[in-house]
């Protein structure tokens, strides 16, 4: 698990409208990025429906669907709100459509299990502190683009950025016990966060 970071990440409040365009223009990678960042913040929310994994699955598999139908509409609404807000109204939809399924079904579905399911569709999804908080959401995003960009760097920079803006170690420390100079250490602590940044979206709350 991440420890909390002591420096000041970037915020993934926002996407970048780059990355949305060459989303918008069916570009693979951008899809793949796309769905590395968000993919598991669509499915922890499955999660908190307690949907099992293959469900959760499932409903990230139909939010990327419904993105890929209105992304379009989204940019042209983009000063409305953010992609995650988007993004999360179209998971509390589709979580709800599986809800109603299944208490529209025959069977499996009576009494006590139908009447939780119907519990479970009337509470909003967005804002649950207490199992998904927004601050949760950011952290999980940060933590995919770190998986994501830690290969671009070799381990001893690797090594320096974190134990900065991680383990809030200064500069002079890092240096001590990496063997390099601290001049190096800060120099590989803004190139990982620039690049790290990029990777989340150049727009920020």
């Amino acid at each position: 698990m991440m420890s909390k970071p002591t420096a000041q990440f970037p915020s993934p409040g926002s996407t970048s409208s780059s990355l949305l365009e060459a989303v918008r223009a069916w570009d693979g990678e951008a899809w793949s990025r796309l769905v590395d960042l968000y993919g598991p913040v669509v499915y922890r929310r499955g999660l908190l429906a307690h949907f099992d994994d293959q469900t959760a699955k499932d409903v990230v598999q139909e939010v990327f669907t419904a993105v890929a139908r209105s992304i379009g509409g989204f940019e042209r609404q983009s000063q409305k709100g953010s992609f995650r807000a988007w993004l999360r109204t179209i998971t509390d939809n589709k979580i709800r459509d599986v809800i109603r399924r299944r208490v529209s079904e025959p069977q499996g579905t009576g009494g006590t299990v139908a009447q939780t399911l119907l519990v479970e569709m009337s509470r909003p999804t967005t804002g649950d502190t207490s199992g998904f908080s927004d601050d949760d959401e950011k952290t999980l995003l940060i933590r995919q683009a770190l998986a994501r960009i830690k290969g671009e760097f070799k381990d001893h920079n690797w090594q320096a950025f974190w134990r900065m803006a991680v383990d809030g170690q200064t500069s002079e420390e890092v240096a001590t016990e990496l063997g390099l100079k601290a001049a190096a250490v800060r120099q590989a602590k803004v190139r990982i966060l620039r690049r790290l940044k990029h990777e989340l979206g150049e727009l920020f709350d």
